[in-house]
């Protein structure tokens, strides 16, 4: 209660924390195997403040494209180009959401990375040219292990240039056993490895590879299937002598950071940064500042299990205060066989979280949302319909985390430092400021109960009536209350005093997506009846919103009887975009907006624009509910991208 801090233990060996509590006091023991006393405190004295100091050291989550935070499918394996097609066409099929389909390692040519398997995959190029001729993009498996075969170039370059890790004498290179048999392992940590590495994701190096392919880099902490804890032994040496146990905890980052620079400079990085598209890479592994490098990080082979679905969400939150924000589990559970109700609450779960992919092992069956029966396929589409919905509000959070270092999937205490009870909370949790998620994780549930902090007064995202009000009395206070959860039902609430984007007509991948228009879900502070949102608008994949400020910041204010959007942020090339036509007013238009806890009917509401030549005012039609205290504009005709202001008469 008397303030946030952090520290930050920069040390990269084998390390142990011992946390012991006795009365009011904590102690905190860090032993780690070898390196320096290097330790950094953060003194807040809140969250966001020390989640700033953090970014300033390590780095902040860069926005990933808008695509990796769509749904992904993925499988060990999908077994063809045909099964692929067959898969998307299923889902073109059911009008079910997607973005990424996945290939896992059974897509190679023997487990020969940057290679097709050509019996199964003769034609790579077109398969992926198909998908995204749908606006869907793929996602094929790279590890750093790379098979010792002297016919495969890779390898063979590999070991010409001496780029691999060597055993403890330094004379040989390292021989391990993974995935493709007999392997080695690049050396991540030296700097001419990392370019090379970099540079294999060129076109006309990976061969079958298209602008629509993106990377998963698995097994790189690394795993050994032969080795000490499966890694490798502690006294291998990398290129400059220095051993194993002393930077193994880099070794995944530096290789998923060289990965993305990889699908940098294939897409002319170079040359033009503006136009250059942003990566997507998935790692195992990561160390701090892996944020900084556009991967998403996921919590390995998991079950089908009830008890991995509850565990899932204390993980990823351990993940978040970390500050890795782009985090997921898999969906439905790696191994083994998910219930159709499983499965439901598990697809409902994930359509919460940040990265939001379905995996399965191939002894498993298939479990595409459609293998189970059409009323489970059905919930499972409705979550993921919901998470589309809100792509443009999750956007925005990531913008916050790039901008101030805050997590994007909040622990309770990180909004509500001052409320005591709710710090050990970790079955619940927040979407930036403004959603409160409590996922259904135990099996035959139809009701859950949900710690509401009333300094705020919260609204169900379904029937937009409000569940809980502020307290007048503390701002410490906690409400439980027990909320029907039946099979249809995802707990979710809105913080009163926000203003939430959503873009609700139905389409397939978010690439279709980018010029539907929005509705506002204006949510009402019950004290003094206000509300404020902010949205971020940029082209959704290029670097151009950091290098030419191709960007703009709409910020809302609803102050009781006005709602007022204002440009509070416009980039140099954005304006530069705007003048000459390439960004267009009508691109970002506004088509309903929903209030919510309006305890009476206005009369009238006016339109009250400023155009170049005058302010324009004209009345908008509305439906109220006074039962529900719910108002509806259904077309104000107005843009996110103009200033404008709708005054209640």
């Amino acid at each position: 209660q008397t303030g946030t801090t952090g520290v930050f233990w920069f040390n990269p060996t084998e390390t142990f924390v011992d946390i012991s509590q006795e009365d009011d006091e904590s102690t905190t023991h860090f032993m780690s195997e070898s390196g320096i006393l290097d330790i950094f405190v953060l003194p807040g004295p809140t969250p966001k403040s020390m989640y700033g100091q953090y970014g300033k050291l390590t780095g902040t989550m860069r926005i990933p494209p808008m695509f990796a935070l769509g749904y992904h499918q993925c499988r060990w394996n999908y077994r063809d180009e045909k099964d692929v097609q067959q898969v998307h066409d299923m889902f073109e099929k059911l009008d079910y959401p997607y973005d990424v389909l996945w290939l896992d390692i059974e897509h190679t040519d023997g487990k020969r990375y940057f290679t097709w398997d050509k019996n199964l995959f003769p034609d790579p190029t077109a398969m992926q040219e198909r998908l995204w001729s749908q606006g869907r993009r793929m996602v094929t498996i790279v590890d750093p292990h790379i098979k010792r075969d002297d016919q495969y170039y890779i390898h063979r370059e590999a070991t010409k240039n001496g780029l691999y890790i060597r055993d403890n004498t330094g004379k040989k290179d390292y021989d391990g056993w993974c995935w493709p048999g007999s392997s080695s392992y690049l050396d991540f940590t030296d700097p001419k490895v990392r370019s090379w590495w970099a540079n294999q994701f060129a076109y006309d190096r990976y061969k079958g590879s298209t602008p629509s392919l993106f990377t998963w880099n698995d097994m790189n902490e690394p795993s050994v299937f032969n080795g000490p804890e499966v890694s490798m032994q502690k006294d291998l040496l990398n290129l400059k002598g220095v051993e194993h146990r002393e930077w193994h905890n880099l070794y995944g980052m530096l290789f998923h950071r060289s990965t993305a620079n990889g699908l940098m400079l294939r897409d002319g990085m170079n040359k033009e940064v503006a136009k250059t598209k942003r990566p997507f890479v998935l790692s195992r592994s990561f160390f701090a500042g892996s944020q900084f490098n556009y991967v998403a990080i996921w919590t390995g082979d998991n079950e089908a299990k009830w008890d991995h679905l509850a565990i899932s969400v204390p993980m990823l939150l351990s993940l978040n205060i970390g500050a890795l924000s782009l985090v997921g589990a898999d969906v439905g559970g790696f191994f083994g066989n998910p219930s159709a109700e499983l499965m439901t609450r598990w697809v409902q779960a994930g359509a919460y979280q940040p990265f939001f992919r379905g995996h399965a092992h191939h002894d498993s069956k298939r479990r595409e949302p459609w293998m189970f029966d059409e009323i489970t396929m059905k919930r499972c589409r409705k979550a993921t319909m919901a998470r589309y919905a809100l792509l443009p509000y999750w956007y925005t959070t990531f913008v916050d985390a790039d901008a101030h270092g805050v997590p994007v999937m909040r622990t309770m205490w990180m909004e509500y430092p001052h409320v005591e009870s709710l710090y050990a909370t970790d079955d619940q949790y927040l979407i930036g400021s403004d959603l409160l998620v409590k996922p259904v994780v135990t099996e035959g549930a139809t009701q859950i109960t949900i710690a509401f902090p009333t300094v705020d007064n919260w609204y169900d995202v379904d029937t937009m009536a409000q569940v809980v009000g502020s307290s007048s009395s503390s701002d410490m206070e906690v409400q439980h209350l027990t909320i029907a959860s039946g099979l249809d039902k995802i707990p979710v609430f809105q913080r009163g005093g926000s203003i939430i984007p959503r873009k609700l007509r139905l389409r397939r991948s978010t690439e279709l997506m980018k010029k539907d228009p929005y509705t506002l879900y204006v949510a009402l502070d019950d004290r003094d009846g206000r509300a404020e949102g902010t949205l971020y608008m940029d082209d959704e994949e290029t670097l151009g919103h950091f290098a030419n400020g191709e960007y703009a910041i709409a910020q809302w204010v609803f102050s009781g009887t006005t709602l007022e959007n204002t440009l509070s942020q416009v980039g140099s090339g954005y304006r530069e975009m705007i003048a000459n036509g390439s960004v267009r007013p009508s691109d970002r238009m506004i088509e309903r907006i929903i209030f919510m806890g309006i305890q009476e009917s206005p009369k009238n509401l006016v339109l009250v624009a400023d155009t170049e030549e005058q302010q324009e005012q004209q009345s908008i039609g509305f439906d109220y509910d006074a039962f529900t205290k719910i108002l509806i504009l259904r077309k104000p005709n107005v843009s996110a991208l103009e200033e404008w202001k709708i005054v209640f008469k």
